[in-house]
């Protein structure tokens, strides 16, 4: 009997984007567009787990400094860095001159260049720096923006740069209302993310949502279309700058 498609898509959005080891199970458009649609949920979870983590760090107490870093580091390891991956090959391939074949050829290689390294030790310091100054409401809150800028990037319209990969399996499969719909609940959430000041946690949302589109914009400019390396970069952006503004806000 074949399996469900959102029971398979709930699964695909799990096995991408965490390290729990499920089964695999089917993969395909249907199923791409229910992972996409739920990877939201699945960042929920996520952020919920870094967050109890940095919390009972901050109650312990433990440095500051030492609790972010090691809420980064598991987030790594949660994750398989695979994020970050993306962000390095995205920015090494956006950083070359050249025609589109040659950034995608860039994109595509095994090693990270100087840009791409760079960009990954900036985003982790920034995290880091972050958490150290942030509880648990911001870190969930940041943590699933990062995957409601997936949905965006996933979202009907926009193409994908080459015909393989994870770029061709989920470009354009979800409609405009699931993003929107994930987005209006995390600006709710955020009012709870900075006490006495509703405004500046959908503030900081807002302003990661928008990095992380810009980031889409210019890459589907650049690239024509999105990657699957293109989709880890928008969560790193959009999470890099909500929890920044959430840090900035709490001082």
């Amino acid at each position: 009997m074949p399996e469900h498609t959102f029971t398979a898509g709930l699964r695909l959005a799990v096995t991408t984007m965490t390290v729990v080891p499920l089964r695999p199970g089917r993969v395909d458009r249907a199923t791409a567009a229910v992972a996409m649609a739920v990877t939201p949920l699945v960042g929920a979870v996520l952020g919920a787990v870094l967050g109890g983590v940095l919390a009972g760090m901050h109650a312990l107490p433990t440095p500051p400094l030492v609790a972010g870093t090691v809420t980064v580091a598991l987030g790594v390891l949660l994750t398989r860095g695979l994020h970050l991956d993306g962000l390095a090959d995205t920015v090494d391939a956006l950083g070359v001159y050249g025609s589109r074949e040659r950034a995608l050829e860039v994109m595509r290689r095994p090693d990270i260049g100087p840009f791409g390294v760079a960009a990954v030790v900036l985003v982790l310091l920034a995290q880091a720096a972050s958490y150290a100054s942030t509880g648990f409401v911001p870190v969930v809150v940041a943590v699933a923006a990062g995957r409601v800028a997936i949905g965006w990037a996933c979202r009907r319209g926009v193409p994908a740069a080459r015909p393989d990969g994870l770029g061709a399996l989920v470009a354009g499969t979800l409609p405009l209302v699931v993003p929107l719909v994930f987005t209006l609940v995390l600006l709710a959430a955020a009012v709870y993310a900075v006490p006495g000041r509703p405004w500046q946690g959908p503030g900081a949302v807002a302003a990661g949502l928008v990095g992380a589109a810009l980031l889409v914009r210019h890459a589907v400019r650049r690239f024509g279309g999105i990657t699957g390396d293109v989709l880890g970069a928008a969560c790193e952006v959009a999470t890099t700058l909500t929890l920044v503004a959430l840090a900035a806000a709490a001082r």
